[in-house]
């Protein structure tokens, strides 16, 4: 057992049991003809070989990468970033910044397509964000982005495939 191991069990040992539960919107079960993302409920284990080992770690152990070691953080091209599993789109790129962290940031997700709940790991509590499809773990939302919402999605570059404008968008992975 490792040190961010205890420290994570620690804090949802000690504040978990005094929060009310989160729920999902994508839970719901809504069909595919609605616009609404219908989650996989696929288990994490199934998604080895299909990631790499380090971008299972990201999307399913919930690691995170070394700053600034994601090739996607300088990535400057129009286009739109999928998830590394499921390839469900995330982020459009005119939303993408340079937030001097490291990791690629956006102002807002595409609606929808992620999910959010709190995070106790460090044990001060933080915004985690997964893909609502797969549930792959993208990265964390903090109130310290740019006008005129305010917020950064830091997300982890290797739960993430670029595809630049003009390139069709992957199949959906199942």
């Amino acid at each position: 057992m490792n040190r961010r191991s205890v420290l994570r069990n620690l804090g949802a040992l000690v504040v978990l049991p005094l929060l009310p539960s989160c729920s999902n919107a994508a839970d719901s079960g809504t069909a595919p003809a609605s616009g609404k993302v219908v989650p996989l409920n696929k288990p994490h284990e199934e998604w080895r070989g299909v990631v790499s080992d380090a971008a299972y770690d990201v999307l399913f152990e919930e690691d995170t990468e070394r700053a600034f070691s994601s090739p996607l953080n300088d990535e400057k091209r129009e286009g739109t970033f999928v998830c590394a599993a499921c390839r469900l789109p995330l982020f459009d790129s005119t939303n993408k910044f340079d937030s001097g962290t490291g990791w690629p940031s956006f102002t807002q997700p595409i609606a929808g397509h992620v999910e959010t709940r709190r995070d106790f790991k460090l044990v001060w509590p933080r915004t985690e964000y997964h893909c609502a499809r797969c549930g792959g773990h993208q990265g964390h939302v903090f109130n310290d982005g740019p006008r005129p919402r305010g917020e950064r999605w830091c997300n982890n570059g290797l739960a993430l495939e670029f595809v630049p404008n003009g390139q069709a968008l992957p199949a959906l992975r199942s």
